[in-house]
């Protein structure tokens, strides 16, 4: 006995699972009982059961208007299969991020390459995100990580310089302002710039050295589509399931009435003093 409580006490698989027993146990058990002795098994048993949908449904319709509570895969920068981490600027026209390539001097430098770069992307619609944005951290995050799935980079060994985005507008809309209807969305890409850094010597005890770019080498760029995710589709599946139980239960609930209506009806009514 002592074994089983200590186990209880330090599972936490164990503790929650007992935890939801205990509640559906205390909080449904508990009205279905009172409802029971007073409707009587069946009866209280469909009344408690709607009640528990109906509630379900309204929860499920509250956090899915506020994409709170019961939530799926949130947004987020996704890789472009194949097309994820490009060399050079040679490579964008290939990936068909940009349209026209980019014409190169002899004599110009990665850096002077990078600002040819920057610049075809805003001739072509691309706008160059704010680096003090949050769409810049978050973006930032997502091209390093991939950097270093890929094999690239390492931790450490590059450094976000611009980061361009194009896309993603909302549809339908009624004029300018008025995006009540606008549930589609047009495709949502960014291209990293990303430039490889010198490596630093950190000594024990101070502070790392400011990153310095490595002027010599290409600079290269990772190009990513966004992910919308699901956040509210459990709370719709939720909402919908519920609903379509709830009215279930409650048109089973209006039949009985109305057949029990049908038979006191057809019972002959006693004369007076009878």
């Amino acid at each position: 006995m002592t074994t089983s409580v200590l186990a209880i006490g330090w599972e936490p698989e164990l503790r929650g699972l007992l935890t939801v027993i205990i509640a559906v146990v205390a909080l449904n058990g508990t009205v279905y009982l009172v409802l029971a002795t007073n409707l009587g098994a069946r009866l209280g048993f469909l009344v408690a059961l709607a009640g528990l949908t109906g509630w379900m449904a309204l929860m499920g319709l509250i956090w899915m208007i506020y994409g709170i509570g019961l939530q799926g895969p949130l947004p987020s920068w996704a890789a472009v299969p194949g097309r994820t981490v490009l060399q050079d600027s040679g490579a964008l026209v290939q990936a068909q991020v940009l349209g026209e390539p980019v014409e190169i001097g002899e004599d110009l430098s990665f850096a002077d390459e990078a600002d040819e770069v920057a610049g075809r992307f805003v001739d072509e619609g691309w706008i160059e995100l704010d680096p003090s944005s949050p769409q810049f951290g978050q973006a930032g995050a997502a091209a390093g990580t991939f950097l270093e799935e890929a094999g690239a980079f390492a931790p450490g060994e590059f450094q976000i310089e611009r980061i361009f985005d194009v896309g993603g507008e909302r549809y339908p809309k009624l004029g300018d302002s008025i995006d009540f209807l606008a549930f589609l969305h047009k495709p949502h890409h960014v291209v990293v710039e990303v430039a490889p850094v010198i490596p630093t010597r950190v000594e024990p005890g101070r502070a790392a050295p400011t990153p310095e770019i490595d002027e010599s080498r290409q600079r290269q760029y990772v190009y990513m589509v966004r992910d919308l995710g699901a956040r509210r589709q459990p709370a719709l599946v939720l909402t919908i399931g519920a609903t379509i139980i709830f009215v279930t239960l409650c048109w089973m609930l209006h039949r009985r009435d109305a057949l029990v209506h049908r038979n006191r009806s057809a019972l002959p009514v006693p004369a007076a003093g009878q």
